[in-house]
């Protein structure tokens, strides 16, 4: 594990997990709302770093910069994605998110174009100008959408009805927005998509 200092004009500070050998691919990993105590040390999100070094993938589990009601923190992972594809050249590219950052992370998509996007309990929309719905429908990406079907926190059911539509990969789990005692599941379910995605066309 090492610390980054990612570029761009916001203190966005975050940690890389490696595998052993070279990477054969690196996921950047976007945590929940940093306002309600989301950072890079969610244990959803560590979760999934770990199934991944055993991978052979990289992940990248960063913090947001200062608070900026979702517009310079959608920015933090454009730049992350920018920095994962610098840092592992050549090798493919993904995004995980949870909550406020699976939101974060379909909006990034569209500007960024990673490989391959995993969302867990997405909401539909940050702002009128934030709009998950809408920026899911331009992804020419392959998206994994996981959800809890308890889930009253996250308006979650018009991001997997769009991904529904559009034949993307859906996972229910019976769960709430916190997911208690079903993160080894969403990590195993998240790697298998990942490893699906991206080792496959490496």
């Amino acid at each position: 594990m090492s610390d980054v200092l990612l570029p761009g004009g916001r203190d966005v500070r975050g940690t890389l997990v490696e595998p052993d050998s070279d990477p054969r691919a690196i996921v950047v990993a976007c945590p929940p709302h940093p306002q309600h105590g989301g950072t890079r040390s969610d244990r959803r999100l560590v979760a999934v770093s770990d199934v991944l070094r055993d991978a052979g993938i990289a992940c990248l589990r960063f913090d947001y910069g200062p608070w900026d009601e979702g517009y310079g923190e959608r920015e933090d992972v454009r730049n992350a994605v920018r920095w994962a594809r610098d840092e592992v050249d050549g090798c493919p590219v993904g995004v995980f998110g949870y909550s406020f950052g699976a939101t974060l992370t379909i909006l990034a998509a569209t500007d960024v174009d990673p490989d391959a996007v995993a969302v867990l309990a997405p909401t539909a929309r940050l702002a009128d100008d934030l709009d998950a719905v809408e920026a899911i429908d331009s992804l020419e990406t392959p998206v994994h959408v996981l959800y809890g079907t308890r889930d009253t926190t996250a308006d979650w059911e018009p991001i997997v009805e769009r991904a529904r539509g559009r034949g993307d990969k859906i996972t229910a789990f019976s769960a709430d927005h916190f997911f208690l005692g079903a993160a080894a599941d969403i990590a195993s379910a998240v790697r298998a998509f990942f490893e699906e995605r991206l080792l496959e066309s490496a």
